[in-house]
């Protein structure tokens, strides 16, 4: 393949695009996990993506049924993501923190047919989480399950290591591929369409209980495309991907990103600042992904280490705002002079706009770049939605290839978020130069991002107010040096009850995701409120900033 080909690689399915890439480079290094003694090619990893795509479509799952994906980053991650586009069924991405109440309330609202899943990460069993949810795997056959918690769900497929009595193994969903000729998939993958569904991502958006993000072939194809390109990768490059797969991040820009542009994807199975620091030496990579606080860790990690990064020319940090020396320390002292940032969100596919690399400072460290090609910006007044005048700070409204198709099963906050000539509300607070520069400068909703970690306040709200002493709960964010934002909560406790912070941390460890865990806890005997009864949050950080001495001012939340 030579250099240029990767154009052709753009307007493409995604099960079509490693096909493509089989075809043409078909011996070039696809991915490789150092972690697993993994070396794929491209015709490596269509030929296992095309077996796990007939084995899923021997287990009965077929176009349009949703296929919850629940591990780290690990080879098989990748193949699962390519042998469900192959058949048109929507992967559904399950975060590695999530805790059995969270798995649950995904699996139910996503009507999940299917779950992939590793035994477990880090300390959390994930099989005991399931059996807590579906004790009847316990006792029935693999592809017979009737959960009366779960309804929708049929098939579980253990990826390593012992199962369950009522899973498959990854062995067995590669032999069930028997029964399934050749042809009858290629049948299948050309009766799919560019528009179709075929990824699905929770995230908190604008209001309420993480919500499933309908994204398409177009979306997620053209938008790892354009990132891409905005780096100027080549077949030559090698990209090291310690952002995990079940983020946008990884499974579009990262994997989408690099397989647009005949790259080698180079996995890390979890974030460690000195394995991605030995993986980048030892695999020469030139790209490098992540969020500020993963860079913050890197570099303190190659002050105290001797790492060869010279390798590394370019990358993207996002995921929450980048702050500006952090940017110029990074170019400079880890060997990424043209490293980008990148500004989006889950129902963008994700990327919006990104900086460019020639662009002159302070524009490649204080903004976030301009809009990427075929996409559309504009700065609102959130009120009446009527344009702002250049430099002026209104909501950041965004249309294009690149919007959701909407919210699973959520026509109400579909409608929310997208406008009637398809304008989607970011929610973000932002300015515009004249010349198109775009800063974040706050946010409209209530979302916390913690190292770039979605977190919305009601979901942790609702889990507080289950413990028995607790009569109500805020939560909200406030300022980190490291996290960029933490999680607080002002809690009040029922008459006559006493509680001490500790006791409330303690109620959420392991029953909800670690990075959601309120880090400080305020009691109350009231709320600021408005007239209308609405909680005042912004006095409650206020408050929070000079009790626990946080630095609450602008600057520190850049």
């Amino acid at each position: 393949m030579v250099e240029a080909s990767h154009r052709s690689l753009r307007d493409v399915r995604v099960g079509e695009l490693l096909t493509l890439l089989a075809e043409r480079a078909p011996e070039r290094e696809a991915l490789v996990a150092p972690a697993q003694a993994v070396r794929w090619s491209f015709a490596e990893l269509n030929r296992r993506a095309r077996t796990i795509a007939r084995g899923l479509l021997g287990l009965g799952i077929h176009r349009g049924d949703h296929v919850a994906l629940w591990a780290n980053n690990i080879p098989e991650w990748v193949v699962v993501q390519f042998a469900a586009a192959k058949i048109g069924a929507v992967l559904v991405t399950v975060n590695t923190a999530l805790r059995r109440a969270e798995v649950e309330y995904l699996l139910k609202q996503s009507e999940a047919r299917a779950l992939v899943l590793i035994p477990g990460f880090k300390d959390v069993s994930y099989l005991d989480e399931l059996v807590g949810l579906a004790p009847e795997l316990l006792k029935q056959q693999p592809g017979s399950l009737r959960s009366q918690r779960l309804p929708q769900l049929r098939h579980v497929v253990v990826i390593g290591g012992a199962g369950l009595p009522g899973t498959w193994s990854w062995e067995q969903l590669e032999e069930a591929a028997a029964r399934v000729p050749e042809r009858q998939l290629e049948q299948v993958e050309a009766s799919l369409g560019l528009d179709d569904v075929i990824n699905m991502q929770y995230t908190s958006g604008t209001t309420g209980f993480p919500k499933g993000t309908m994204l398409t072939h177009r979306n997620i194809v053209t938008n790892g495309y354009w990132v891409a390109e905005g780096q100027r990768l080549r077949p030559t490059d090698r990209v090291c991907t310690p952002v995990p797969l079940f983020h946008c991040f990884g499974c579009v820009i990262a994997v989408l990103g690099a397989y647009t542009h005949g790259a080698t994807l180079v996995l890390v199975p979890q974030f460690d600042p000195g394995l991605v620091l030995e993986t980048v030496a030892a695999e020469r990579c030139t790209t490098l992904y992540g969020v500020p606080t993963m860079f913050i860790a890197l570099l303190e990690h190659l002050e105290r280490n001797r790492f060869d990064v010279s390798s590394l020319r370019t990358g993207v940090m996002a995921g929450s705002l980048c702050p500006e020396e952090l940017m110029r320390r990074v170019r400079r002292e880890m060997h990424l002079p043209e490293l980008t940032i990148a500004y989006g969100l889950t129902e963008a596919s994700p990327a919006v706009s990104l900086t460019a690399i020639d662009d002159a400072e302070p524009m490649r460290s204080a903004s976030v770049g301009r809009a990427m090609p075929e996409v559309e910006v504009k700065i609102v007044d959130p009120e009446r939605g009527t344009p702002m005048p250049a430099g002026e700070a209104g909501e950041l409204w965004t249309r294009g290839y690149h919007v959701m198709k909407g919210y699973f099963n959520n026509p109400e906050a579909t409608r929310k978020a997208i406008t009637s000539d398809g304008w989607l509300r970011t929610g973000d607070l932002a300015s515009m130069d004249d010349n198109g520069y775009l800063t974040i400068t706050g946010r409209l909703r209530e979302m916390i991002i913690r190292g770039g970690e979605n977190i919305y306040p009601k979901e942790v709200e609702e889990f507080l107010r289950r413990h028995p002493q607790v009569s109500d709960a805020a939560v909200y964010g406030v300022p980190d040096g490291y996290y960029g934002e933490e999680v607080a909560a002002a809690v009040r406790l029922a008459p006559g009850e006493t509680l001490a912070a500790e006791e409330i941390i303690e109620f959420c460890r392991g029953r909800i995701a670690p990075y959601k865990v309120p880090r400080y806890i305020k009691f109350v005997e009231t709320f600021p409120q408005t007239a209308s009864g609405k909680i005042q949050k912004f006095k409650l950080r206020e408050t929070a900033a000079r009790d626990f001495k946080l630095d609450d001012s602008p600057a520190a939340r850049k």
